[in-house]
């Protein structure tokens, strides 16, 4: 076999054995970053850090809630991903979240939150992308109309952070 030949047979094991794992990286944001997933996190995609554009948010596991929330008026049709999807794609390994506002609130939540309730992180309220005047870019919103006696608390409300731009995972 040829130098070349060799070469090229070469490479192509290394794509063959390298294509499953590059599948599971989050690739790189091309539109303007709202949200950034830090912490004990397996799926970086930024440094050691997950950034997501709406785009990229809108693909993983898109849910539509209907809910009253303490905050508004009236039920809204809210659309985004499970939280528990972010998440799974970040490869989170961790039994805690701190999630920052962009006028640096934060709340602590529990991961199970996000397996024990249909959490998302609506992006869009009615058909539109929530403003930051509004809740947006990214509102946590938990099923309050679902669960009212287990939601609608102090504790959960407190976890319903609007304007998220971070999410930290920890122990």
């Amino acid at each position: 076999m040829s130098k070349c030949a060799c070469f090229a047979y070469l490479l192509s094991l290394v794509v063959l054995v390298t294509a499953p794992a590059m599948a599971e990286h989050l690739p790189v944001p091309q539109g303007d970053v709202i949200l950034k997933v830090s912490g004990n996190i397996e799926h970086p995609n930024v440094g050691d850090e997950a950034h997501f554009d709406y785009d990229m948010l809108m693909a993983l596991s898109p849910h539509t809630l209907v809910t009253d929330t303490p905050w508004t008026e009236g039920a809204g049709h809210y659309e985004g991903p499970l939280a528990r999807a972010v998440l799974e794609a970040v490869g989170a390994r961790g039994d805690t979240l701190r999630i920052t506002a962009l006028n640096d609130f934060a709340a602590d939540a529990p991961v199970s939150d996000f397996y024990d309730y249909d959490v998302i992180l609506a992006l869009e309220r009615d058909g539109e992308p929530m403003e930051i005047r509004d809740f947006g870019p990214i509102f946590v919103l938990y099923p309050f109309d679902d669960y009212p006696q287990q939601l609608l608390t102090e504790t959960i409300r407190f976890r319903s952070v609007w304007q998220v731009a971070n999410i930290h995972v920890y122990e």
